[in-house]
């Protein structure tokens, strides 16, 4: 009779910070850090992103914009005290974002209607160009 493999659950980190975009407990990830104010609404990010995010044509990979988008809409969420899951966002490339050169990432709150939570992101360079525009609609998580 052959011996019953034991299947073992996947080790949750309780208490420790994971996110791939911004949590501080994962080597692998890429440990952004926000800034969330009240009054106006808004978070936002200043950063240089590593050459290891590199997608085609030497600038940053657009499915890493896009993680770092949802995450700074995501962030609005510590305003609402509720967090919120993403059901869409749309993301607009308008121009190449530059890898090794600063950029600057916002998010603010559009409207809210019940659970659900629509905001917008943008990502500009060091002079202010718009490079790439986003939304997102966000829902609370059931509890």
């Amino acid at each position: 009779m052959p011996k019953a493999k034991i299947i073992r659950k996947p080790t949750l980190h309780v208490g420790k910070k994971f996110c791939f975009v911004c949590g501080a407990d994962n080597s692998q990830g890429m440990r952004l850090k926000f800034s969330v104010d009240s009054k106006p609404s808004i978070v936002r990010g200043v950063f240089h992103l590593a050459h290891r995010y590199m997608g085609p044509s030497s600038f940053a990979h657009r499915g890493i914009i896009a993680a770092i988008m949802d995450e700074a809409m995501v962030k609005l969420d510590s305003l609402h005290g509720a967090p919120a899951l993403t059901a869409e966002i749309i993301v607009k490339y308008l121009r190449p974002v530059p890898l090794g050169h600063k950029i600057i990432v916002e998010a603010r709150p559009l409207k809210q209607r019940g659970k659900h939570y629509w905001r917008e992101c943008t990502i500009r360079d060091a002079r202010g160009r718009l490079l790439v525009h986003g939304k997102g609609e966000f829902g609370r998580a059931a509890r």
